[in-house]
């Protein structure tokens, strides 16, 4: 059984990866059939341990909680959650706690293996054991990486299961220790008890602090004058070029609903606070000083609370809180690009109606179309007819429901987008596009290799929800979404 990741819900449920099928305690002989082979009964030590040995007996990790580590050296989310799991496995490991990870690699070459388990301070897989490794990621079918399976050390219960350990080391840290489904439990209650005492002041005040800042960084904003409001929460940074692209948007789109609101009256009001993943004081304040809204602090702790808080996934990512002081949506910026400024207050009544109002509207669609920018013939699709979630491929931004497809490549276009021209012309406007887009993809690489030299760690879990688009473009781009809390 595989269970995916929904990036698009709004629940507070964790995710839970497949049971292993058969609950077998992790006896010494599990533990050798699981981890070794009939020429090995060790795990090779950290390279920091290696002074003293190089080995270590599988039979020694009887009793143990254990996390079976699929990573790679090439592959930037893998790195950066390498740093986040070592900071949590050495304060499990200076606390006492009975717990162990064994490293198995999908690195290249022998090298890049050395050089990546150089600072892991846990056991590993040698890289020579093909069969082992090829076995591990069979039984626990990983399907991408970094994965993190968590083993108990008495698995009889009908119930045992292995969880997401990177989902709940980023959501929980070491707090989640020891993955048992008593303190899985106990942590989502805390969450549910935090949820429903939620107000925008708990939200975004902490002992030290109880205001925002304003757009000169020097005036303070009393965070309690949100209260009654509608209110965005920005997650956003400089270094991010989907932010980056996304920010000019959503400053149209904010403007516009405040003017609405103004000329409707009634004390009705909309505010939005930039939450900052810049990596220096000046690149906050060069991409706050381009918004008209309010800002935590740079580098406030709140920042990071509220990002696992809210279990955000990538960045930018726009957070409603409702008048109330509960948490309309976190798909924010998807009903920004679907609806503009018509997707406020940005309520599930408020989206219903839109939705009616586009299924009205595509009645009266052409039913294919030539588009300015591709070859193809673009036939026009539902939710329900070969349609759903997807990257505009002109404007490269979220849609769903109704699009212009092709066929034969998988080119999608929100039906706003579409620039209607002969079959002749858009091929011509074809080649003019294609030198654009590789400039662009230039600028894209340059962005993905800036992101893999972060200091700040990275998380990235729309690698699985990219498999779900044919249109390779699509695939980068939702990649490049990337969270870095």
């Amino acid at each position: 059984m595989k269970v995916e990741m929904n990036l698009d819900n709004d629940s507070n449920n964790l995710v839970q990866a497949p049971t292993n099928g058969n609950s077998e305690k992790l006896s010494p002989s599990t533990l050798s059939s699981l981890l070794g082979s009939k020429d090995r009964d060790y795990l090779l030590c950290s390279t920091a341990a290696a002074a003293e040995t190089d080995q270590v007996k599988i039979s020694d990790l009887e009793g143990k909680v254990i996390g079976i580590y699929f990573s790679a050296n090439w592959y930037p989310p893998c790195r950066n959650f390498n740093r986040v799991l070592i900071g949590v496995y050495e304060q499990l490991k200076s606390n006492g706690s009975n717990f162990e990870i064994v490293f198995v690699s999908s690195d290249e070459d022998l090298d890049a293996f050395n050089n990546y388990r150089e600072n892991m301070p846990w056991l590993s897989i040698p890289f020579s054991d093909l069969e082992t490794k090829k076995a591990l990621n069979r039984k626990y079918d990983v399907e991408s990486i970094p994965c993190l399976v968590i083993l108990q050390p008495d698995n009889t219960k009908d119930d045992d299961t292995y969880y997401d350990g990177v989902e709940l080391i980023y959501r929980y840290g070491v707090d989640a220790f020891p993955f048992t489904k008593e303190k899985l439990d106990e942590l989502r209650r805390e969450e549910k008890r935090k949820h429903d005492s939620q107000t925008v002041t708990n939200l975004l005040t902490n002992p030290e602090r109880d205001y925002l800042l304003d757009q000169t960084i020097t005036r303070k904003v009393p965070v309690d004058s949100l209260k009654g409001k509608t209110v965005g929460l920005y997650l956003s940074a400089q270094w991010c070029m989907p932010c980056v692209e996304f920010t000019p948007k959503l400053i149209s789109i904010y403007q516009k609903i405040k003017q609405a609101l103004q000329e409707k009256g009634g004390g009705e009001d909309f505010e939005i606070v930039f939450v900052s993943n810049d990596r220096d004081q000046s690149s906050f304040e060069s991409y706050f000083g381009t918004m008209p809204w309010l800002a935590l602090p740079f580098r406030d702790p709140t920042a990071r609370t509220l990002a696992k808080y809210f279990d955000v996934q990538w960045i930018p990512c726009l957070i409603i809180i409702g008048p109330d002081g509960k948490t309309v949506t976190k798909q924010g910026r998807n009903l920004i690009n679907l609806y503009q400024e018509n997707a406020y207050p940005f309520t599930d009544a408020k989206v219903e109606s839109l939705e009616k109002e586009l299924e009205e509207a595509a009645k009266s669609l052409p039913r294919s179309e030539y588009h300015a920018g591709h070859r193809h013939l673009l036939t026009l699709v539902s939710e329900g007819s070969g349609g759903g979630p997807f990257i505009c491929c002109d404007c490269e931004e979220q849609g769903s429901g109704w699009a212009y497809q092709c066929l034969e490549c998988g080119y999608e276009v929100h039906p706003r987008c579409i620039r209607a021209v002969t079959p002749q012309s858009s091929i011509e406007d074809r080649i003019q596009l294609d030198f654009s887009r590789q400039l662009r993809d230039v600028s894209h690489e340059r962005f993905s290799a800036d992101m893999a030299t972060s200091p700040i760690p990275a998380r990235n879990q729309a690698n699985e929800a990219s498999s779900k688009f044919p249109y390779k473009k699509k695939k980068e781009r939702i990649v490049r979404q990337v969270f870095c809390f």
